[in-house]
C-alpha cells in the first residue's frame, strides 16, 4: 500500500482487511491532530468495483471507532462527493482504484477544505507505519450507517446547471459511454437537460478500468464503430469514479486530457492554468494567460494553484488525464459558478461540448484554433517497480539516455520534473515516467503529427520492455 498521484492504492484482497481500517484511523487522527476536524459527519463514497463495498464498510467501522459520524453516499462521482463534503464542512473519503485494474483498489482522503496535501500523506504515512503491528480493526457490526447519496448527487447536477445555459446543446448528437462508470446516468441527464440528443452506449455489468490517458486500441474501435453507426457530433465518458473527462470527435478519434484542459481554461476565460509537465507543451502563456508547470498529481496542480491565486483572478488547473481543477470561483451565464480544487469530469465535458455549439465548429477541427504539437501516451502495465527503477537509473546517466534515444536523434534539453522528459534536437519530445503507485510505465510523446507521436512511444516501451526482460543487464 502507498500513496501515488492521488490517494494510496494497493491490491483489492490487500486493501479489504486490516490497511483500510489502519488508514483511514490514521487519517481521522490527523484531521483531529491538525484541528481540521475532531468529531463529527465524515461522508463515505465508493465505485463500482467488486471490492468496493466490503473496503467502504471497513472505513466507516474505523471512523466510528474514531468517534466520527459515517454517512454513507453510496456509488458517487468523487467529484460530488468533494463538492457536498465540502458544502458541509466535513471531511470525506472516496474508495476507488479510479483507472487502474479491478484486482486493485484505493482510498482518496479529503479534508473538510479539500484533498488532502502531502504533509498529510506523509503523516499518515508514518502513522500507518508506527501502528501497523499493534492496529486491532474495529469489529464490523450489522450497521446501517445514515444514508446522504441523493442529495450529495442533486447538489453536484444542481452545479453543472450554471455552466451552460438552457437548450445550448440543442441540436447535438452525443454518445454517452457508460461502461461501469458512476457517472453513467448523470451524464445522460444532464446533457439531456441542456437539448442534446443522447445515445447511451456500452453499459456493463462487470467493471471496467477506463485510463483516459492511455484508451486501448478496442475502445478506440468501439467509437469509430458508434460514431457512425449514430452519426454522433461527440462521444463522452468519465474514468471509473468519474473525476476524468474522456471525449472522442465525430469520427470517433479521441480529443486528448490536455486538449479538454485548454478548452475548459478558455471556457472559463482563466487568468492562470496549473499543469503538469506531462501536458502539451504548446500550451503556453502565448494563449493568453500565465501558465505554470508542476509534478504529476492533483496535490502538485492544487500548491500551484493556491500559490497562483492573488484574489479576483481565475485560477485553473488540469493534467493530461483531463481532470480539470476550478481554482477559483467564475462568472458563467450571469451566475457565479463555486471553485471546486478537485479533478472534475462534468465542468470539462460541457466546455468542450458549449465550445462545439458556439464555435458550430465539429470537435475534430477545433485543435486547428492553436498551433500545438501533437501528443501520444501510452503505458506498460504490469511492469515491475525494480525494472522502473534500474532503467531510470541507468537513464540518468547522459551518456546512456542518448544510446537509448538514438533512434529519435541526438538529446537536446533533459526536464527531470517528473520523471525524464527529453527534448530532442528535432523538437520531439519523449517522456518515461514510472507510476507512483502501480507497476506500470507510462511513455509520453510530441510531434509534428500524431502518426509519429504514436510511432515514437510503441517503439520506447518496446524498448523498455526489452530492458525489463529476463536476463538484460542493462542498455
Amino acid at each position: 500500500m502507498k500513496f501515488g498521484s492521488s490517494g494510496v492504492r494497493g491490491l483489492a484482497s490487500e486493501l479489504v482487511g486490516k490497511p483500510s481500517g489502519l488508514y483511514t484511523e490514521a487519517f481521522a487522527w490527523r484531521l483531529a491532530s491538525s484541528g481540521l476536524q475532531s468529531d463529527g459527519a465524515v461522508f463515505v463514497g465508493r465505485d463500482l468495483r467488486d471490492s468496493s463495498p466490503a473496503i467502504a464498510d471497513r472505513c466507516m467501522a474505523a471512523l466510528a471507532a474514531s468517534g466520527f459520524q459515517p454517512i454513507d453516499c453510496g456509488v458517487i462521482p468523487t467529484p460530488a462527493l468533494a463538492l457536498y463534503a465540502q458544502k458541509q464542512g466535513a471531511a470525506a473519503l472516496m474508495v476507488t482504484g479510479s483507472h487502474i485494474p479491478a484486482d486493485r483498489n484505493g482510498i482518496k482522503f479529503y479534508r473538510p477544505n479539500g484533498e488532502i496535501d502531502k504533509a498529510d500523506e506523509a503523516a499518515i504515512t508514518q502513522y500507518v507505519a508506527d501502528k501497523s503491528n499493534v492496529y486491532d480493526p474495529p469489529t464490523l457490526l450489522e450497521t446501517t450507517w445514515p444514508r446522504r447519496h441523493d442529495e450529495a448527487i442533486a447538489g453536484y447536477q444542481e452545479r453543472a446547471n450554471d455552466i451552460l445555459g438552457p437548450d445550448s446543446l440543442s441540436g447535438m448528437r452525443v454518445g454517452v459511454y457508460q461502461h461501469s462508470s458512476v457517472a453513467a446516468e448523470l451524464l445522460v441527464r444532464v446533457l439531456r437537460l441542456f437539448g442534446a440528443e443522447v445515445v447511451p452506449v456500452g453499459k456493463s455489468e462487470t467493471f471496467v478500468p477506463v485510463d483516459t490517458e492511455a484508451v486501448g486500441a478496442a475502445t478506440l474501435a468501439k467509437f469509430k464503430a458508434w460514431s457512425r453507426e449514430f452519426k454522433l457530433d461527440a462521444i463522452v465518458s468519465t474514468d471509473a469514479d468519474a473525476d476524468r473527462p474522456l471525449v472522442a470527435d465525430e469520427k470517433g478519434d479521441l480529443f486528448r486530457g490536455d486538449l479538454i484542459g485548454l478548452v475548459t481554461a478558455l471556457f472559463v476565460a482563466a487568468d492562470t492554468v496549473v499543469t503538469p509537465v506531462t501536458s502539451n507543451s504548446g500550451i503556453s502563456d502565448a494563449l493568453g494567460f500565465e501558465v505554470r508547470r508542476t509534478k504529476v498529481g492533483s496535490p502538485f496542480v492544487i500548491d500551484g494553484m493556491e500559490a497562483s491565486y492573488r484574489g479576483g483572478n481565475i485560477v485553473i488547473g488540469f493534467e493530461a488525464n483531463g481532470g480539470v481543477l476550478l481554482g477559483s470561483d467564475c462568472l458563467l451565464n450571469g451566475k457565479t459558478l463555486a471553485a471546486l480544487p478537485t479533478r472534475d469530469s462534468l465542468l470539462p465535458i460541457l466546455a468542450v461540448l458549449g465550445t462545439m455549439a458556439s464555435t458550430k465548429r465539429p470537435l475534430s477541427s477545433l485543435r486547428e484554433l492553436w498551433d500545438l504539437p501533437f501528443c501520444a501516451s501510452e503505458r506498460l502495465e504490469n511492469f515491475p517497480v525494480e525494472s522502473s527503477r534500474r532503467l531510470m537509473t541507468q537513464l540518468a546517466n547522459p551518456d546512456a539516455l542518448q544510446q537509448f534515444l538514438a533512434p529519435f536523434g541526438t538529446v537536446a534539453e533533459i526536464d527531470e520534473t517528473d520523471g525524464l522528459r527529453a527534448r530532442m534536437d528535432s523538437g520531439e519530445i519523449i517522456h518515461l515516467r514510472p507510476s507512483g503507485n502501480a507497476p506500470e510505465l507510462r511513455c509520453y510523446s510530441e510531434a509534428a503529427s500524431y502518426a509519429r507521436a504514436t510511432a515514437i512511444v510503441a517503439l520506447t516501451l518496446e524498448k523498455a520492455r526489452a530492458f525489463a526482460s529476463p536476463g538484460t543487464e542493462g542498455i
